[in-house]
């Protein structure tokens, strides 16, 4: 009974014979950084990196229940990232509005990562100033 199991999952098109069944066993390894990264304090913590996490964990989460066969290793990978990025993205954030209470709005600080792409764009000294100066910490 095991051994045809065993030879099922062998034999299955995303299984470990395909790169199917590799690429998401080794994407592991990012979910479990960003799980070790809970104990780093969130200045450490990066808004685009985190965006891109979470980002990158619906939409392949997504892509891995419409195909077929289905890739359940690619969709539950892409779950946990998609979720650890957004507890570290609520860290972060709860940081900013809680902690340090420097009166930054939220849509300020979801706006950021938006905020520092225009500046990569546009190149503009008053983008990238204005990006620094509502997240870095006020010197009373």
């Amino acid at each position: 009974m095991a051994t045809l199991k065993l030879q099922a999952l062998w034999n299955h098109p995303a299984g470990p014979k395909t790169i199917h069944f590799w690429a998401p066993t080794f994407k592991w390894g990012i979910s479990i950084a960003n799980i070790a990264d809970f104990a780093k304090p969130t200045d450490k913590i990066s808004y685009p990196q985190q965006l891109v996490v979470t980002c990158s964990g619906v939409i392949w989460f997504r892509y891995g229940m419409v195909i077929t066969p289905k890739n359940w290793n690619l969709s539950s990978v892409n779950l946990a990232m998609a979720g650890t990025g957004i507890c570290q993205l609520a860290r972060k954030i709860k940081n900013i509005l809680v902690y340090r209470k420097t009166g930054t709005s939220l849509a300020l600080i979801l706006l950021w990562p938006g905020l520092a792409f225009a500046s990569l764009l546009v190149k503009s000294k008053t983008i990238l100033h204005l990006k620094w100066s509502l997240l870095l910490p006020k010197n009373d």
